[in-house]
């Protein structure tokens, strides 16, 4: 079986040199063979690669990534190792959603119904009446009457 240098590895992947050596020093991608001190890849390396791609365009991080690889028993069939990590990028992704649909109904509330003279009114207004009356507001706003303890808040009385 023939090997690949790194260029030709590139080349046939569209993927910069660089890239190839970050994903093999991270250990996602196999260390290569060394021939006269160059890199030879077995052939496998560019499915490897297009692995490495889907999940990069699917948002997947490299910790996801990794654990694709290497998170799995070895025995774990690749539909079940897409399925475990795509059903967890799903809910985030239902999470962001979320959050931008809160964000976009924010915004344009605030960019018709603001008429505050100076950012120091906005403020006054923001922490008197809270930010959003339209689900999780941006950051949240301690009452006067409140004090934090920890990460908890306590009433005060």
């Amino acid at each position: 079986m023939s090997r690949l240098n790194i260029s030709d590895a590139a080349l046939q992947t569209r993927w910069r040199p660089s890239a190839i050596r970050y994903y093999e020093k991270l250990g996602i991608l196999p260390k290569p063979e060394r021939i006269n001190g160059r890199r030879r890849y077995d052939r496998t390396v560019l499915y490897r690669l297009a692995v490495i791609q889907g999940a990069r365009e699917a948002g997947f991080t490299l910790d996801e990534i990794r654990a694709l690889f290497f998170g799995f028993q070895e025995a774990t069939r690749p539909e079940a190792r897409w399925r475990r990590l795509a059903d967890r990028k799903l809910k985030e992704l239902d999470i962001l959603e979320e959050r931008i649909r809160s964000m976009r109904i924010l915004l344009k509330r605030m960019k018709t119904d603001c008429h505050c003279k100076t950012l120091e009114t906005c403020g006054k207004a923001i922490l008197e009446n809270g930010v959003s009356r339209v689900g999780n507001p941006l950051f949240s706003v301690i009452p006067r009457t409140a004090k934090r303890v920890g990460h908890e808040i306590a009433r005060v009385k």
